[in-house]
């Protein structure tokens, strides 16, 4: 087998992935959400709830992470924390109201920004690219 660190596509994949994760995070700038604070409001906004566990879990961090991220959020307003009916020593997770407004305006500036970026690109181009990130995605969450 082949030295990987002598494989040039695998060292422009390297080159372009960090390329791409650099770029991603410079997004405050469009829709005022930090990269973790858009992630983390992207998540909730598709769950009526969600624990610090499940969270933890979702984003390959610790709980104190996760429960610093969220308390930023909550001191915002963006999410409220929630008793676990069932366990008293636990909490979930809810986006506000003005935690959906916030998401949603950072969204679309978001879907703006890459209408923009892939107006040139043809339909074919979008889905095939989009079918490749949700197949390494995929294989990113096997780890």
């Amino acid at each position: 087998m082949a030295d990987p660190t002598e494989d040039k596509d695998l060292e422009s994949l390297n080159h372009e992935l960090i390329t791409l994760i650099r770029h991603g995070s410079l997004d405050k700038k469009h829709g005022g959400l930090d990269r973790s604070s858009y992630t983390l409001l992207h998540h909730l906004s598709n769950y009526d709830k969600v624990g610090v566990k499940a969270l933890a879990e979702e984003f390959g961090l610790d709980t104190s992470t996760i429960s610093r991220q969220t308390s930023v959020l909550e001191a915002k307003g963006y999410v409220v924390r929630v008793p676990d009916p069932q366990d008293g020593r636990s909490s979930y997770f809810q986006l506000t109201d003005l935690g959906l407004q916030k998401f949603t305006e950072a969204r679309d500036i978001r879907l703006q920004r890459y209408e923009q970026i892939f107006a040139d690109w043809s339909s074919s181009d979008c889905h095939t690219f989009s079918e490749l990130l949700a197949r390494l995605n995929r294989k990113l969450q096997q780890k």
